[in-house]
Formats: C-alpha cells, sequence, structure tokens
C-alpha cells in the first residue's frame, strides 16, 4: 500500500498553521519517514530520535493513526510502533536545504555547528525511507565504519559564535555587515559571504569586499549583520581552488627570515616534520654538502624559510645535536646557551 493522504493533511497543516503547528507536523512526518526506514521502534526510541517524551510519541502515535496513517502500536513490555498494510509515504523529496546539507553530513560536527544538524537528519530518513529493505542498514554499516574527525590533536574544538549567521549568509547568498578584530583594533566592512572552510578546527570565511576575495577567521568577528537581498555571485568562483591558493600564500609569506643551517643525515630526514613542510623540502632540494666539522659532522647545508628566530628556536631545538645552526649569530647565540643550560642540568 503506497499512499499519502493521511499525511497530506498533516503537511498542509504545516503551511497553514502557527509556529508550533509547523514545528508538530514536521515531527508527525519525522517520526512516519523514522517507521517506514525501520520494520518496528519503542516508544523510547522514538522519543530519543525526535527529542520529545515517551508520551509525546503516544499523543503523535495516534494523531497519525486519526489522520489516515496505519501506525499500529504492539503491547508489552518489548512492543512498540510499525505501520501495518506496506505504507509508504511520497513525501520522501528532498527539500533542497536537506539536499544541501545531505553532501556535509560526514562531517557532524560542521553542520552541528553551522544549524544544519536538523535539516541533514531529515535528508538522511527521507534517504532512508527511499532505499530498498535490503539496503536499510547501509548509513548505518558507513557510520560504523567510517568517522572524520577535522580538529587538531591537543585542542579543544570551540564553535564561533557567529558562525551561524555567516552560514545562513553563505547559503543564502546574502550580504553582511560585519565588524573584525585586527591587530590595530576593530574595522567595519562589507562582506559578500562565498564559502566557508574549516581548517584544523578552525573556521574561515571567503568572502568578496570591494571587488576582491579575502579571507577572514570566523572567530574574529565581534558582530554580523545579515542583509535582506541577494548579491550577485560569480558563477566562475572555486572555492577549493581559492582556498589551496590563498594558504600557500598565507604561509609563504609568514616566512620573511632566513636561517642557515647543517643538518645530519637524521636532521634532514626530520626537518619537514618540525617547521613549514614546503620550506624545508625546498631548502633541502637546494641544499649543498657541508664541510666536515661542527656538531652535525659534514652532513648537509641549508637555508632554511622561517616565521622570526623565536619560531625558528622552538621549532628546531627539538633536533638536538642533529642541528648546528650556523647564522644568524644571535640564533646561534641563544641555542648554545640553550645547549649549555641544559648540559649544566645532566652534568
Amino acid at each position: 500500500m503506497t499512499t499519502g493522504c493521511g499525511l497530506l493533511r498533516v503537511y498542509s497543516f504545516a503551511r497553514t498553521g502557527w509556529q508550533a503547528g509547523r514545528m508538530r507536523a514536521a515531527r508527525l512526518i519525522k517520526l512516519v519517514l523514522l517507521l517506514q526506514s525501520r520494520p518496528s521502534m519503542t516508544a523510547a526510541e522514538l522519543a530519543a530520535e525526535l527529542e520529545v517524551s515517551e508520551r509525546t510519541v503516544t499523543r503523535d502515535a495516534q494523531a497519525l493513526s486519526e489522520a489516515g496513517v496505519p501506525v499500529y502500536a504492539d503491547r508489552g513490555r518489548v512492543g512498540g510502533y510499525r505501520l501495518v498494510g506496506g505504507y509508504r509515504t511520497r513525501l520522501t523529496g528532498l527539500a533542497r536545504g536537506e539536499a544541501e546539507a545531505l553532501f556535509l553530513s560526514g562531517v557532524p560536527g560542521a553542520l552541528r555547528d553551522m544549524g544544519l544538524a536538523d535539516a541533514a537528519s531529515a535528508a538522511r530518513l527521507k534517504v532512508s525511507a527511499a532505499l530498498l529493505p535490503s539496503l536499510r542498514d547501509a548509513p548505518e554499516a558507513v557510520g560504523r565504519r567510517f568517522h572524520l574527525d577535522a580538529p587538531a590533536w591537543y585542542r579543544e574544538p570551540e564553535t564561533p559564535e557567529l558562525l551561524a549567521p555567516l552560514a545562513e549568509a553563505v547559503w543564502g547568498d546574502r550580504p553582511v555587515a560585519v565588524r573584525y578584530r585586527r591587530a590595530d583594533g576593530e574595522v567595519a566592512r562589507e562582506l559578500e559571504p562565498y564559502g566557508l572552510v574549516l581548517k584544523a578546527g578552525v573556521w574561515y570565511v571567503c568572502a568578496r569586499a570591494q571587488g576582491a576575495y579575502r579571507t577572514y577567521r570566523v572567530d574574529r568577528f565581534t558582530a554580523v549583520a545579515v542583509g535582506e537581498g541577494e548579491f550577485a555571485r560569480d558563477p566562475d568562483f572555486d572555492l577549493a581552488g581559492f582556498w589551496t591558493e590563498r594558504s600557500a600564500e598565507f604561509a609563504r609569506s609568514l616566512l620573511r627570515t632566513e636561517v642557515v643551517l647543517r643538518l645530519t643525515e637524521a636532521g634532514a630526514r626530520r626537518l619537514p616534520y618540525v617547521t613549514d613542510r614546503a620550506a624545508a623540502e625546498e631548502a633541502l632540494a637546494a641544499g649543498a654538502a657541508a664541510e666536515p666539522g661542527g656538531s652535525a659532522g659534514g652532513g648537509v647545508r641549508v637555508t632554511l624559510a622561517v616565521e622570526s628566530e623565536e619560531v625558528a628556536f622552538g621549532q628546531l631545538f627539538g633536533l638536538g645535536p642533529e642541528v648546528e645552526v650556523l647564522a644568524p649569530a644571535g640564533l646561534r647565540e641563544r641555542f648554545a646557551e640553550a645547549a649549555r643550560r641544559t648540559a649544566g642540568l645532566y652534568a
């Protein structure tokens, strides 16, 4: 039996009723889709999925039955709810927002941060309801085998307070008026937000401002006001390509200082893991065999681009005797002093 008459009444009410009525109608549709995607569910399971009480589940099931949806309640300790007579609803078509959110369903934390968790949940339910019975366990099977954890190690991910309105603007191609915190103080900007990027647990927005594309850290916004109209989006803008190019430019722009090193064979192998990988590989490729002598005992002599002497000290000190700083003199003396102090601790 394939029909949608009962749910059409619910859906009609969702379009014309008050806000509470729309929320309840959406919940009733979700309840039917849950039952359609599984043979049977207990009141407790449904209550957990719908984030309501078991008493509300009972009332909703009764309302569906009165609307013509054949929801059957199995009594007893192991009882539950199920659809009878092969009932299937036609209300499984994906809304645009649900379809877009579905492509992000592998990043649950990002969906939650952007306020799209409900849309993704509805989309997954509709896809599950449309699958053949033999394929209904596919989403669960994938979830048991694959999980994407975006944030970096040793840091607690934080959701920027203003991420949700920015995500709303990105989805709707709507301009935003923002205040942005910089080293020299706050500035006001009018932006056309083209896309959001999550990099190692940090959110960035790529936006057009005064005809140029720029990147902003979301956690540095102090105010975001979403405009009413839509901006004319450039159809040729490639978010992934733009991010790759700009992030590489940004990484290169930070490397304003050069240090000269003598590395042992072990030090050369480890260098890309303690400093900027691209800069290290470039330095090693251009390096020359070092003259014998020094703590590195020959090895390779390289000129490495670094952010600053301070950063270089923190990165290279971990290589211990596998690296000798030849220049600049100030950094070499700092390594010598650190070595003397370390030797004193273990004298």
